[in-house]
């Protein structure tokens, strides 16, 4: 049950809490070595995860993943590794990537998620100001020798040997190891090697290692995906991404005797997906299907090897599997767990009657969910809301400018803490990223109902400006994406001279169609008021409409385009 909190005036003021964390179901060990030790102890012979790649198969049991994590975890301290030191895992979804973010919280340390979609230039800021003191990562991706990129960076990685770098680009960074082959010479040493410089380390010592973590210690670093400026380095401690994983489990509704076998098409280095679909799926001895780089028709073909029953994807990755060349013949029939607002809930192999639980609003800061309905809530509960306050949460829209609560219903900016709130970003005191209150400010406008449901209204500097009145881009887009031939969709406000801004509707139309702007208009205004609807509706190829790594567009690189659309027709 939610508690609105009310002003001296007795009118209620937009402050909604969850329940007390206590009373939260399901929750185990809040620490990472905890949780892994607990679900391997509890699913030992179950299967964890699977990987296809270049005609081998690998199969880990529960009890591969627990023996796997302490062998990295034994690398690691035999490297130098201990109590907070930051670990850099630059990988795909690969079996090598859980181990490694587990074995360093295993010994103590901070693992710290790099995404591969990483430029030169992001990686030379992440790899800089994350202070990592050892990279793991992939050799070759997506066809990019990341051992070459990263010598580019620092040339003393390919003159220097193995744990012996001395870097002033770098200057915490000693060793680095890949999965694949090693580069002749050089700092960088193979998986293998890096793995069996452990074996003199006693398991003892990790495990006690392991035992001497606590809730309240960092566990992970994860950067925000950026679409506005450059990334944000976020310290989560262990309390945060363990509550977060075992919650996911509950709130898609899972259970042992499920054998959840999760897909995703999205890497483990955000932290939504390490909640969603890692955290999710291992809580409930799940395996994960791994697929290390997205390609539609080939994850179709592993869906239906694998008999995979949960897919995790976005909209547009979601479209490309719907135009697959093997979409209409995959055989899907072990689907379960997934939403039937998704195209592969209409596949012809497909019968469910399932709803994720989509109606939810987090934010890195969080480690992914702050609000939200578990699965299968009826639509009349969640009435288009983003939930309402999880365990150990509290919720307040403020007036921006003031900080003040608002009415109740009154739109402003979310605010949000609880128990998975960050430990602070990467060189900003947390004084600086904090309220007195110790909320933290999203950057999100919204609004709270009487029966303590939030509701998402997009970025508040997205928010559009027309006559006067206030448009949630977000409901604009929601009403876009579900007809037929559009494929990606972005409202944005475009600068006008007497109604401060104009709404224009950017689509990216699926190949093949062909979609009419007044027809797209005319089905608008059956949906939105007035003033809602797209003065303007746009389309662009899907290459001139650009996502960051996490699917998130970015809104000022649409309005840019927007305006010069309409600038020069």
């Amino acid at each position: 049950m939610t508690t609105v909190e009310n002003a001296v005036s007795a009118q209620p003021v937009s402050v909604v809490s969850g329940p007390p964390l206590t009373e939260e179901p399901g929750l185990g060990t809040l620490t990472l070595p905890g949780f892994l030790r607990e679900v391997t102890t509890a699913y030992a012979d179950r299967e964890a995860l699977v990987m296809h790649e270049s005609g081998d198969v690998t199969r880990w049991s529960y009890t591969d993943l627990w023996e796997r994590a302490i062998e990295v975890a034994r690398a690691l301290r035999a490297v130098g590794i201990g109590k907070d030191s930051r670990v850099g895992v630059l990988m795909t979804n690969r079996p090598e990537w859980i181990a490694a973010t587990f074995g360093t919280s295993l010994v103590g340390g901070v693992a710290v998620a790099l995404s591969t979609f990483s430029t030169a230039a992001e990686l030379d800021l992440l790899i800089g100001t994350s202070g990592i003191s050892v990279l793991l990562f992939e050799r070759t991706v997506a066809n990019r020798d990341l051992a070459e990129a990263l010598t580019d960076l620092e040339p003393k990685i390919g003159g220097s040997t193995p744990g012996d770098l001395q870097s002033v680009r770098y200057p915490h960074l000693r060793y680095l190891a890949a999965v694949g082959a090693a580069p002749a010479g050089g700092a960088v040493e193979s998986w293998d090697t890096f793995v069996a410089g452990g074996r003199d380390v006693p398991r003892e010592i990790v495990e006690a290692t392991a035992a001497g973590v606590e809730p309240s210690d960092t566990a992970v670093l994860f950067f925000s995906s950026g679409t506005t400026s450059k990334p944000k380095g976020i310290l989560s401690a262990h309390r945060g991404v363990s509550i977060q994983s075992w919650r996911f489990g509950r709130m898609y509704g899972f259970e042992p005797a499920d054998d959840v076998r999760c897909w995703s098409a999205n890497g483990f280095f955000w932290s939504g997906n390490f909640g969603m679909a890692l955290g999710a799926t291992l809580s409930k001895g799940g395996s994960l299907v791994l697929q290390s780089m997205f390609d539609a028709a080939e994850a179709l073909a592993l869906m239906q090897r694998e008999r995979v029953n949960f897919p995790v994807a976005w909209p547009h990755q979601w479209a490309q599997l719907e135009a697959a060349p093997n979409w209409a013949g995959a055989d899907l029939s072990a689907m379960r767990f997934v939403d039937n607002s998704t195209p592969i809930a209409r596949h012809p192999s497909v019968s469910v009657d399932y709803r994720e639980p989509g109606h939810a609003y987090g934010n890195t800061e969080t480690f992914t969910i702050s609000t939200a309905y578990p699965a299968n809530t009826p639509d009349d509960v969640t009435a288009g809301s983003s939930g309402v306050p999880l365990p150990g949460v509290t919720v307040k829209v403020v007036e921006p400018l003031s900080g003040t609560p608002v009415p109740i219903g009154d739109s402003g900016e979310i605010c949000v803490k609880g128990p998975t709130l960050m430990l602070g970003y990467l060189g900003v005191p947390l004084s600086e990223t904090l309220d007195a209150e110790g909320f933290f400010h999203t950057g999100d406008g919204g609004h709270l109902d009487a029966d303590g449901r939030l509701f998402w209204e997009g970025r508040l500097n997205d928010i559009i400006k027309t006559g006067g009145a206030n448009v949630s881009p977000l409901e604009v887009d929601e009403a876009l994406i579900g007809l037929p031939g559009v494929k990606v969709a972005r409202t944005v406000g475009v600068p006008h001279d007497t109604l401060g801004e104009v709404v224009v509707a950017c689509i990216v139309p699926h190949d093949g169609t062909n979609l009419e702007a007044d027809t797209i208009r005319a089905h608008l205004r059956e949906q939105l008021a007035s003033y809602k609807v797209p003065r303007h509706v746009l389309f662009f190829g899907e290459d001139e409409i650009t996502l960051t790594g996490s699917a998130k567009i970015k809104t000022d690189e649409v309005r840019t385009l927007a305006t010069e659309r309409l600038r020069n027709p």
